[in-house]
């Protein structure tokens, strides 16, 4: 039997809510792989993900599976105590990766703040309190707390909330030469997004994050992998940090982790997490059993041969028809991404459009999202189906069509 709930409609959210978000028309009520469903039961293609994080699409049977049995066994203990699913997960996150120690937590930002505080613990510890200088990108984006916000690189994000935290500064993203001039004995982490995702799907030149490495190792300084959004196959790897065969010291990860359920994670070495010793930090839901019993259901099916290799057959699959509506309409000056993590440059003609070929789609029946206002950005389900590839275009080239002919 269900439950019978008040009604809400959409002009509920600004009566009732704070309004630093400004959301659809249109409220999502139900979701089946890719497919979602509205209140008024119309249906719409999803290849927003909710902004990278469906990584299974919607109501994906494993991950019912895995929270409805957590469900009735142990919902949560704090880490007072340990748990059985958090302490499987770090298992398989440690399996698969460089990594020898995990830190559990909410999101993303949480995940951003941990590594950061932990890189400057560490070089506190080993060299003193002058080696604490984070070097980061512009166009970065690593969260919303007041640390994260200052090491991403967009005052607009960080303005306007008083004195920023200091020893942070900011260079152009994939320019080895200033990163050379920027790094020195005082930097104790390099900060980089593999793959910039809100500043517009742009993936980093293997140069690049090779020469962070080096940099890093000649000053003594660490390097944190931001793999927020990149993370968790949507690559076309586990991780892209594997694509381009560059190990961080430092990763986090949430956003797919958990398929829809919030967790983040820091991932590190042994030798780097003795430094965040009992007490140091701490987070009252990380490693929630709930949390890490569909984590594992995600990681189980997506780190497969199989699915990941998927990943690459449709990022081909999109890119292809992308090309093609960009050429037609004159709409795209590029396609670019990695795996299941696209960006849709827009034209000259075009520049600042991506709104309006948001709310266009979704008129038309299919959910993307942007990444800048320059930028369209696509961040389905990994095992979306092809049919649901083709639909989803078809839907999105007639918005753009709309628009062309405006």
């Amino acid at each position: 039997m269900s439950v019978q709930h008040d009604p809400v409609q959409r002009a509920d959210f600004d009566q009732v809510m704070v309004p630093n978000y400004a959301p659809a028309a249109f409220i999502p009520v139900r979701g089946a792989g890719s497919r979602v469903w509205d209140q008024s039961g119309r249906e719409l293609i999803d290849f927003a993900g909710g902004i990278a994080v469906n990584v299974l699409g919607h109501a994906h049977p494993a991950l019912v599976k895995a929270l409805t049995e957590q469900a009735g066994n142990l919902w949560h203990v704090s880490n007072v105590f340990t748990n059985e699913p958090a302490l499987r997960l770090a298992k398989k996150l440690i399996d698969a990766t460089f990594a020898d120690r995990v830190f559990f937590c909410n999101s993303g930002a949480e995940a951003n703040e941990a590594a950061f505080k932990l890189a400057r613990r560490v070089a506190f510890d080993k060299f003193g309190e002058d080696k604490h200088e984070i070097i980061a990108a512009t166009n970065s984006f690593h969260g919303r707390t007041l640390f994260t916000v200052s090491v991403g690189g967009q005052p607009k994000y960080s303005d306007g909330f008083g004195p920023k935290i200091q020893g942070i500064s900011h260079i152009p993203y994939n320019d080895i030469e200033a990163l050379k001039a920027a790094v020195s004995d005082k930097t104790c982490a390099v900060v980089l997004e593999p793959i910039q995702g809100e500043g517009g799907v742009l993936p980093a030149d293997l140069a690049y994050l090779q020469a962070a490495r080096e940099l890093c190792d000649k000053h003594n300084a660490l390097l944190v992998f931001d793999e927020v959004q990149s993370g968790m196959g949507r690559s076309g790897e586990l991780f892209a940090y594997m694509h381009y065969d560059v190990t961080p010291d430092i990763l986090s990860s949430a956003k797919s982790l958990g398929g829809g359920f919030p967790i983040g994670a820091m991932l590190t070495t042994s030798e780097l997490a003795k430094h965040l010793a009992v007490g140091t930090h701490g987070t009252t839901y990380g490693g929630n059993p709930l949390a890490c019993a569909v984590g594992e259901a995600v990681i189980d099916t997506i780190n497969t041969p199989e699915v990941l290799a998927g990943v690459k057959t449709k990022h081909q699959r999109f890119k292809t028809k992308l090309e093609q509506i960009g050429q037609q309409y004159g709409v795209f000056s590029e396609v670019r991404g990695l795996g299941l993590l696209i960006g849709a440059v827009l034209s000259d003609a075009w520049k600042g459009k991506a709104k309006a070929i948001l709310d266009a789609a979704a008129v038309e029946g299919v959910m993307v999202l942007q990444a800048s206002p320059d930028v369209v950005r696509f961040a389905p389900s990994l095992v979306v189906e092809d049919a649901d590839i083709d639909e989803g275009l078809a839907r999105f080239e007639r918005a753009v069509a709309t628009l062309a002919n405006a």
